[in-house]
């Protein structure tokens, strides 16, 4: 399945990066508020690591508390404290890293396609896991690349990110508890050329512009009014406001 795909090229990407890091590197400050670059790429270990263990629980199995995630905390809370628990040296952050992303892919690849896993907001199959996985390794890509002034060039696995910050609207405007309008989205993909279209065509809310702004404005790494989206309609400037691709 082409999202598989796409996620193995999007953590090559990554590792080819992390591979090339020296020690001051991986002490820096990353874009993630509070985080080294080690702890960014711990986190990533972390959460591909709960794939694994998700996925061989099997469809009844309990998830695992992520971090600690319960009704007291938020998941940006939880996913801080985890990190500051396993905090380890660089080499053995991205050894960790390294073998839980390939084991992460593995799994995802030889689970059945159409058997939800639980999940933190809800149970996803496999391959909407995959699209989420490839959301936040792009999202932190950003979080080490930016600081480090290291070219991290758009790619076309941007429609799997932009199809989920589209997918996930209602529960954006759910949880923030309004109700979600139609939304059409009409962006320029990374080669200037292609257009990736979500939503229906006759949808009186739309929001259009590149693909790479979009997508950065539902990872919460750009300011809406800093992307230069166009929104047309009476509920179109709420949808960047509440628009994300991650559980609240």
């Amino acid at each position: 399945m082409r999202i598989f795909d796409d996620l193995e090229a999007e953590l090559d990407d990554l590792d080819r990066i992390l591979g090339g890091l020296d020690q001051a590197s991986w002490a820096a400050p990353s874009a993630a508020a509070g985080w080294s670059v080690a702890d960014v790429v711990l986190h990533l270990a972390q959460t591909d690591e709960t794939v694994v263990e998700t996925i061989a629980a099997g469809p009844a199995g309990a998830l695992r508390s992520v971090g600690g995630v319960d009704e007291t905390t938020s998941v940006d809370e939880a996913m801080d404290a985890w990190v500051s628990r396993e905090r380890a040296d660089p080499t053995q952050v991205y050894a960790r890293w390294r073998a839980a992303r390939t084991a992460a892919l593995e799994v995802l690849r030889r689970a059945d396609p159409d058997t939800p896993v639980t999940w933190v907001a809800a149970p996803l199959r496999p391959a909407a896991l995959a699209t989420t996985r490839l959301t936040e390794h792009w999202a932190h890509g950003l979080d080490i690349t930016e600081p480090l002034a290291i070219p991290f060039p758009d790619t076309d696995r941007l429609r799997h990110v932009a199809w989920l910050a589209h997918r996930t609207l209602p529960y954006a405007f759910a949880s923030a508890g309004e109700r979600a309008p139609a939304v059409r989205c009409e962006l320029t993909a990374p080669d200037g050329v292609t257009r990736w279209e979500y939503g229906p065509a006759d949808a009186a809310c739309v929001v259009s512009g590149p693909a790479g702004a979009f997508c950065r404005v539902a990872a919460r790494r750009l300011a809406p009014e800093s992307s230069g989206l166009v929104t047309h309609g009476p509920d179109a400037p709420r949808v960047l406001d509440l628009l994300r691709t991650y559980a609240l």
